[in-house]
Parts: C-alpha cells; sequence; structure tokens
C-alpha cells in the first residue's frame, strides 16, 4: 500500500490541496522587474551659449551636504577649507558635460551642464569664484556646488557653458586663475582678463597674456634655493632658475618655465614628482 493510501481522508485532502497550490504557483507567469531608470535626457545647447549671464554672487549658508573636514577620494584625503575668503590659485582647469547631467552633485543639487557652476576639492560649498583662461584671457564666474576633479594636476571641473564662454571646449583644458568671490566685498581683478563675445569668433590672445611658470619651493636660505636649483638641474631641467626676494620679501623662488601648454605642465608635474616635489604650484611672472 502506498503512503498516500495510508494516509487518513482528511491528511489526503490537505495534500492535495497542497499540491494544487505549488502547480497554480509554478504556472503563474512573473512579471519583470521595473527598469532601472536611464540618463536624464541632455537637451540640446542653446541657440547662443555664449549669451548665458554669469553666476551672480550672493551671500548663501554652506551647505548641508558635500562639508565634511576631510574626505577621501580616488586614495587620497581631502580637508575642506574652513573658509573660501582670499583663494587664488593657479593651475589646469577641466570641464565635465553630459555623463553627468541631471546627477547629483555633491552639495545633492542636480547638475546642469549649462547653468554656470564648477567643482572643486576643497572650497567649500556653495562659493563664487571668477575663473579666468591665462592664454585668451577669457573670464567668467561660477558658483561651485561640487567636489572634484579627481585627477592629477586639475584643480577646478567647469561646466560646459563656463567651458565654452572661455573657448576650451576643443582642448579639454586650459591653463586658469581661480579667484574667489565674497559676496558683497569689492573684486580683485584677475591676472588678465577680457570680455567675452555675445557670439562666437576667435580671440588671439591679448598682448599682456602672462607667462606661466612653475614653482618648486620658496626659500629664506638662499643656500636652500640654491641646493634645489643643482637638484633640478641636474635633473635636465635646464629652465630652472632663481628669482631674489622682490621688495617686501625675504624668500628666494625656484621656478621651471616659462610653461607653453597643459601638455607640457602634465609631463613636468610627472617627473618633479618623482624627484620628490608632489606640490609644485602654477605661478604667473
Amino acid at each position: 500500500m502506498s503512503a498516500m493510501a495510508r494516509r487518513s481522508p482528511r491528511e489526503r485532502a490537505a495534500v492535495t490541496a497542497l499540491l494544487a497550490l505549488l502547480l497554480a504557483a509554478c504556472a503563474t507567469t512573473r512579471r519583470p522587474p521595473p527598469p532601472l531608470p536611464g540618463p536624464v535626457p541632455v537637451p540640446p545647447p542653446p541657440a547662443d551659449i555664449l549669451s548665458i549671464p554669469d553666476a551672480v554672487p550672493r551671500a548663501e549658508p554652506r551647505s548641508a551636504h558635500g562639508n565634511p573636514s576631510f574626505y577621501d577620494a580616488l586614495g587620497r584625503r581631502y580637508f575642506v577649507l574652513p573658509s573660501a575668503e582670499g583663494y587664488d590659485e593657479r593651475g589646469v582647469a577641466s570641464w565635465y558635460g553630459p555623463t553627468f547631467h541631471g546627477g547629483n552633485t555633491s552639495s545633492g543639487e542636480p547638475y546642469d551642464m549649462y547653468g554656470m557652476t564648477a567643482a572643486h576639492k576643497t572650497l567649500p560649498l556653495p562659493s563664487y569664484a571668477r575663473v579666468t583662461n591665462l592664454h585668451n584671457g577669457r573670464s567668467v564666474v561660477v558658483r561651485i556646488n561640487d567636489r572634484g576633479p579627481f585627477v592629477a594636476n586639475r584643480i577646478i571641473d567647469l561646466s560646459y557653458t563656463a567651458a565654452a564662454k572661455l573657448d576650451m571646449l576643443r582642448d579639454g583644458t586650459a591653463m586658469v586663475e581661480v579667484r574667489v568671490i565674497t559676496p558683497g566685498a569689492p573684486e580683485v581683478p584677475p591676472a588678465v582678463a577680457t570680455t567675452v563675445a555675445p557670439t562666437p569668433r576667435p580671440a588671439p590672445p591679448p598682448p599682456t597674456s602672462p607667462l606661466l611658470y612653475v614653482q618648486t619651493g620658496a626659500f629664506a636660505d638662499p643656500s636652500n634655493a640654491g641646493r634645489e636649483l643643482a637638484r633640478l638641474q641636474a635633473a635636465g631641467l635646464a629652465s630652472a632658475f632663481v628669482i631674489p626676494p622682490p621688495e617686501g620679501s625675504q624668500l628666494y623662488r625656484v621656478r621651471i618655465g616659462p610653461i607653453g601648454s597643459v601638455a607640457e605642465f602634465d609631463a613636468l608635474a610627472a617627473q618633479l614628482t618623482a624627484l620628490g616635489i608632489p606640490d609644485a604650484r602654477l605661478v604667473t611672472n
């Protein structure tokens, strides 16, 4: 006699009902999971992108997001500045566009590639800064609301529109000056600046475009500056030199240059890092 036959009528009925439920469940067609949301569609650029106005500095509280005392990215630790006031830096700018459009910035705001915004590694969010292309003199004001760029030798990541107004879309990078604007305070003029033309047209570099150098160190003791110079020249950096202290200073500055392009700056920065000088910075004459 089978095991099923030995069961009581009530047990057999229960087993039969369970089998029926299992068969019904197997026969049910499972609905596929809903598709993941795709990237936000990027609208076409405005007809006259150069006419988009610059950001207008205004007093704002620090963002609730993106302002920790420090954070880690790609194996490095960055410390957020307690204040943006007085910040002035020269280096290489890049830009970011369609891949990030519509995504959240570090401050929690959506990224708009057609807005006048930027990303910076350490300035408080939000901050305002004037960014000047040191090769053509074009200048824009951006609102910094994001973190980055986390690429060697890059100091700021600009929106598509800001990069267009600085005429750096094609090259992807440019030597720039980043100077913070404090809302309500008089703005210090940039090293060199020109107004942006309302319509695209070639703009030759102005005759006052500054020469760019890499500064490897500043020393109160001239013998230390001399040793730094000898070390650089021994490594094949024949364009290294020492600037005596200007009036009101006691520092001997060791510099290399002039530097003619971002590619040249990147190669030099890599060479200096190999020599144990990772924090060399870009300066003007």
